[in-house]
């Protein structure tokens, strides 16, 4: 094949035949190809990347560097520096700085839709997202115990729109509970409406800032808080949370198809299977599937969606949760490992579901 000349507009007609896997579209087109410089041997340009989580970040990057040599010669030096621009919906009135809203719902309690919930804000704030978590288990949260912040109170600022609340920093991560703003032991007895209330309260009254992603941590089952928070803000994805047995899977699909709803109409950006399994640290490679197997895989399946990550089961993690010792980076590497690339399919799946509402809003329009 002969070699094109070694300019920018060649470079770009190289790039023009690497895709993006998921939005099966050309990287120049879509725009992800920035400030690129020749000279002398040497090219130089910006991979923009939706987000900063991309599991696929090496591989469109070893395809650049492939198609630059392939179409131009081995001669040329190429530099490319991965940068993130987190894609996301319209922007609304209540939440106008955050880019997406990501709910975490199971159908029943126990299934550790927190541990999941605190878990993917951390990993998605390590690889550089802003990220916001959200408690709206209002009837029992734990997410202050799990990131250690338990006894704390959110500050108060005046802002141009009135007094608001700020999150808790932690860990990279700016976090809101209902437990940082009641006493340990007090119960909350309060009927929906009154839920309802609070859940609007947390979203609208706190200065989040500017955020790639806001974690949702729902309550399990289907009832005000869900459609509270739909209806007060578009979100970008829900993802569900199970454990493989039957009795699990029963109530997990209530949850997902309550995102089905016509009126409700959420994407289900897929099903995380937690408990996945036991491997005792004594015997490296073997598995005990204390909770059955497979059912995960069975729920996405149903609902045609991905299952996002099988997460095992290993008592460090009880442990750093109950001492809300989290945030300090302590989790096993099998651990680490698996809650990395649930954020990174979590953020893939997100950048998938904006790309085709834009296309539906450009088809509509046109």
């Amino acid at each position: 094949m002969e070699k094109l000349p070694f300019t920018a507009e060649s470079v770009l007609r190289a790039l023009s035949y690497v895709d993006d896997p998921d939005l099966k579209k050309d990287i120049v087109s879509l725009n992800m190809v920035q400030d690129l410089h020749v000279s002398g041997n040497e090219v130089s340009f910006r991979l923009v990347l939706t987000t900063p989580a991309c599991p696929l970040k090496e591989v469109l990057t070893r395809a650049c560097e492939n198609a630059i040599r392939q179409f131009i010669g081995d001669q040329v030096s190429v530099q490319i520096k991965v940068d993130a621009e987190v894609t996301g919906r319209k922007p609304t009135a209540v939440l106008p700085q955050v880019k997406n809203i990501v709910a975490i719902a199971s159908g029943k309690g126990g299934v550790g839709k927190s541990t999941v919930a605190v878990n993917l804000a951390l990993a998605l704030a390590h690889e550089g997202a802003r990220v916001g978590l959200l408690d709206a288990d209002i009837y029992g949260p734990s997410v202050p115990t799990m990131l250690g912040i338990k006894g704390q109170r959110p500050p108060v600022v005046e802002l141009e729109a009135g007094l608001r609340m700020k999150p808790i920093p932690v860990a990279g991560i700016s976090a809101l509970s209902i437990g940082l703003l009641i006493e340990d032991a007090q119960a909350v007895v309060w009927r929906g409406p009154m839920v309802s209330s609070a859940l609007r309260q947390l979203v609208s009254d706190c200065d989040w800032g500017e955020l790639d992603y806001l974690i949702v941590d729902l309550p399990p089952g289907t009832g005000d808080i869900h459609l509270t928070l739909v209806q007060t803000v578009p979100l970008s994805g829900a993802v569900i949370v199970t454990t493989p047995q039957e009795v699990a899977l029963a109530d997990a699909r209530k949850a997902a198809a309550m995102f089905r709803i016509k009126p409700i109409s959420v994407p289900i950006l897929g099903v995380v299977e937690n408990m996945s399994f036991f491997a005792p640290p004594e015997l490296p490679g073997r598995r005990y599937y204390l909770f059955g197997k497979g059912g995960g895989k069975k729920l996405a399946d149903e609902f045609q969606v991905p299952l996002l990550a099988e997460i095992p089961m290993v008592e460090q993690l009880r442990e750093l949760e109950d001492e809300g010792n989290l945030p300090d980076g302590s989790l096993p590497e099998d651990l680490r490992r698996a809650f990395a690339e649930l954020a990174g399919e979590v953020a893939r799946q997100i950048a998938m579901q904006n790309a085709l509402l834009r296309q539906t809003v450009e088809s509509e329009v046109s």
